[in-house]
C-alpha cells in the first residue's frame, strides 16, 4: 500500500476526479488521499462540492471522470451490489442523524448488524450497548428519537455508524442544528473516539469551531475553481496562506477587494 505524507498508508486515494450535476460541472482534476487513522475535513463556502465530493467518496454517485480507490483497488460503480462489501467497512452520520422514528436507539444501533451480519438478536443488542456505552447513551438504550435532545440523537447516530467498526467514518456537517455548547461536546466526542479507536475519519463541514477542534488535515475547496485551493493544518490555512479566498475564510472576513463569491 502507497503511503501518504508523513510515512501514514493511504486509506482511500482519488485521482483526477470530475463530476457534478446534470450539465453543470462542480469539480474537475481533483486528486487527494485519506490516510490511515486521520481526521480529515473537507471545507470551504456553500457551493464549493463538499458533499458532491462526499457523495463520490462513498459511492451514491458515479463520478463524470477520474478515479477512487480504497486500500489499492478502484471502487467499482457498476451497481449498488458492486460496492455492498466495501460499504460495510464504512460509517455514516448524516446531518439529521437518519435514525428511524419508531426505533428506541438501541434498536436503531442494532439494525445494521442484525441485517448485515449472522449475529443474533441478543449478540447484536449487546454490541449495540457496547456502541451507545461509547458515545455516553447506554441509559437512553429504551427511549424513542424524539424523546431525547438533538445531540443525544446524532450521538446516537454516530453510536450506529460505529456499529460494524468501521475502517472509516464519515460525517456530513455533524454540526448542523446544535447549540455551540453541544456542538463543542459532540466534537470532543469525535476527537476522543479517533483517539481511542484509531478509527479514520473524513468530515464535511463549515464550522470555524469544529474546524480547528478536531482536525488533522483540512482540504479546502473554492466554487469558482471547481477544485481544492488549499490544503494543510488548520492553523497553516489560517496563518501561512497567500490565497485571499482561503485567509478570509479561516479568519471569518470578506473576500478583500470585492462581493463574496
Amino acid at each position: 500500500m502507497r503511503s501518504g505524507p508523513g510515512g501514514s498508508p493511504e486509506l482511500i486515494r482519488v485521482r483526477n476526479l470530475r463530476g457534478g450535476y446534470g450539465k453543470l460541472l462542480v469539480l474537475e482534476n481533483v486528486s487527494m488521499e485519506v490516510l490511515e487513522g486521520e481526521i480529515l475535513l473537507i471545507v470551504g463556502r456553500s457551493g464549493c462540492g463538499k458533499t458532491t465530493l462526499m457523495n463520490y467518496l462513498l459511492g451514491l454517485a458515479r463520478p463524470w471522470a477520474g478515479q477512487i480507490l480504497y486500500r489499492g483497488s478502484p471502487l467499482v460503480f457498476d451497481g449498488p451490489s458492486s460496492l455492498t462489501a466495501v460499504r460495510r467497512r464504512w460509517g455514516v452520520l448524516f446531518q439529521s442523524g437518519a435514525l428511524l422514528a419508531s426505533l428506541s436507539l438501541l434498536e436503531n444501533v442494532a439494525l445494521p448488524l442484525t441485517e448485515f451480519t449472522e449475529l443474533d438478536a441478543s449478540e447484536a443488542d449487546l454490541v449495540a450497548m457496547s456502541k451507545l456505552a461509547l458515545v455516553g447513551l447506554e441509559e437512553f438504550a429504551d427511549s424513542l428519537p424524539l424523546e431525547v435532545s438533538g445531540g443525544m440523537q446524532k450521538r446516537a447516530g454516530l453510536a450506529r455508524a460505529l456499529a460494524m467498526d468501521p475502517d472509516v467514518l464519515f460525517f456530513d456537517e455533524p454540526s448542523a442544528g446544535l447549540d455551540p455548547v453541544t456542538s463543542g461536546e459532540l466534537d470532543e466526542l469525535i476527537r476522543r473516539l479517533n483517539g481511542d479507536l484509531g478509527t479514520t475519519m473524513v468530515i464535511v463541514t463549515h464550522e470555524l469551531a469544529s474546524i480547528f477542534a478536531v482536525s488533522d488535515r483540512v482540504i479546502m475547496l473554492d466554487a469558482e475553481e471547481k477544485g481544492i485551493i488549499a490544503e494543510g493544518t488548520a492553523h497553516q490555512l489560517r496563518d501561512s496562506t497567500g490565497d485571499e479566498r482561503v485567509s478570509a475564510f479561516f479568519n471569518r472576513r470578506p473576500v478583500a477587494g470585492g462581493a463574496a463569491r
